[in-house]
């Protein structure tokens, strides 16, 4: 039985996610101190905690609401991965694994959204 958000597999991989997409970004320019290594870190942080807020939620409206955000988040991690990997910061690797573990993310949302409703 699941007694906390950190029990649920989906928080779990949003967390490690988080964790990659921050090592990451640490080897980025200091110029994008405030822009893009800022951006990927505040979303993708804000995944798990969308999904803990959810967690803690009674209703099901509430606890939808929630993880639509996180899965908006997810989207909105994607998009700078792929702004880094455009302008050369990121390898078509690294960004093609991340951007392929997101998607995983995505699909566990989708999974539990669907239940939900």
């Amino acid at each position: 039985m699941i007694k906390s958000f950190r029990d649920m597999d989906v928080w779990k991989k949003a967390h490690q996610l988080s964790i990659d997409s921050f090592h990451l970004t640490t080897p980025l320019p200091r110029a994008e101190d405030y822009a893009l290594t800022s951006q990927i870190r505040r979303s993708s942080n804000s995944i798990s905690a969308n999904i803990a807020e959810a967690f803690g939620r009674r209703t099901k409206k509430d606890k939808s609401y929630f993880y639509t955000v996180a899965r908006g988040s997810a989207y909105e991690t994607q998009s700078h991965l792929e702004y880094g990997n455009g302008v050369g910061y990121f390898s078509d690797e690294q960004t093609e694994r991340l951007f392929l573990e997101y998607n995983e993310l995505i699909h566990q949302l989708n999974k539990i959204m669907k239940a939900l409703s």
